[in-house]
């Protein structure tokens, strides 16, 4: 079965703001690089020989890093939504520029998962599935919608967002639908997914299927969320094949100057150009390119924004500053 993709990216990641005042929260740097790389580089090493960008807010932004895939081994096209069409929306919108396939895979743009999407597909196989839902166990599923598995692993419900969750299996983000499937929502309609498109397949009676893994799993839509995303990536809790060569626990550019007595450790990222002075500490944190950290500084799980100085003897505990 030939398999495309669709990477759902037009988002602004609100939660963020103001960090993605300037820069979209798939485009933000995660262990160094932009986070759809991962999940570009997850669909490729799964086989998967083409994916659709569906790129809205700052969607000027994506083409020219990623490009036509081919350093990446996947063929990367770009859709555009110049008003937001909602997830479903955005799916049947991307999908428009893929080529024949018989199976799409769908990734939400803000989630870093360690499962394994080979297993999902042979899963969606072995099932005669129309629909597989990647499921995660949370222990509060009431930021999440959570979903009823049957006996057999067929969906029962599908239920949004509610105070008294039936079940702590959440919608985990990537979803495999057969291509016909996609072709029967509505076209330049706004429509969720989530509220309109689940629940209708189910009252159809189409054969949505929950494939549950419990590995590695992380929303990466709040600023505390991607510092631990990006150092979970450079210390080795979840791998990735974007995630960039390194020794030991830290990643440090080439064109960084790094003053000795610095400690620098727990899964940070100093980019390019940065300065780094005398004793101090930097911890878990993101520090972007130009910034200039003072002496006697300690920064701790921290984003520090590009060109941003920090004067000697500043404390950034679980913070973000410069944007």
């Amino acid at each position: 079965m030939s398999t495309s993709a669709i990477l759902l990216v037009g988002g602004k990641g609100t939660r963020l703001a103001p960090i993605t005042n300037q820069i979209p929260k798939p485009m933000l740097l995660v262990a160094a690089v932009p986070f759809t790389e991962h999940q570009i580089r997850k669909a490729a090493s799964a086989g998967i020989n083409e994916i659709v960008l569906a790129t809205s807010y700052k969607a000027e932004l994506f083409e020219p890093y990623f490009g036509d895939g081919a350093r990446f081994g996947i063929n990367i096209k770009y859709a555009f939504e110049s008003s937001a069409l909602g997830t479903a929306g955005g799916i049947r919108n991307a999908a428009e520029l893929l080529s024949p396939c018989d199976q799409v895979v769908i990734f939400n743009g803000d989630v870093l998962s360690g499962h394994s999407l080979s297993s999902q597909l042979k899963f969606h196989k072995d099932n005669n599935a129309e629909v597989t839902l990647y499921l995660t166990k949370v222990e509060d599923a009431r930021a999440y919608g959570c979903v009823e598995l049957a006996a057999d692993n067929s969906v029962k419900s599908f239920l949004e967002k509610m105070e008294n969750p039936v079940s702590n299996l959440i919608n985990a983000g990537c979803y495999i639908f057969n291509r016909n499937i996609i072709d029967n929502i509505p076209k330049g309609k706004v429509v969720s997914v989530e509220r309109d498109t689940f629940p209708s397949l189910l009252n159809a009676g189409t054969k949505v299927y929950g494939y549950l893994d419990n590995s590695y799993w992380l929303d990466i839509g709040t600023p505390a969320a991607l510092v631990k995303a990006s150092a979970d990536l450079v210390t080795g809790v979840i791998k990735s094949g974007a995630t960039l060569e390194h020794t030991g626990d830290r990643i440090i550019s080439d064109t960084a100057v790094i003053n000795s007595s610095a400690l620098i450790n727990n899964g940070s990222v100093i980019d390019g150009e940065v300065i780094v002075e005398s004793d101090t500490q930097i911890s878990g944190s993101i520090i972007g390119k130009g910034a200039k950290i003072g002496k006697n500084c300690k920064i701790i799980d921290s984003i520090i924004a590009p060109g941003t100085q920090i004067d000697a003897g500043m404390v950034v505990i679980s913070n973000y500053l410069g944007f």
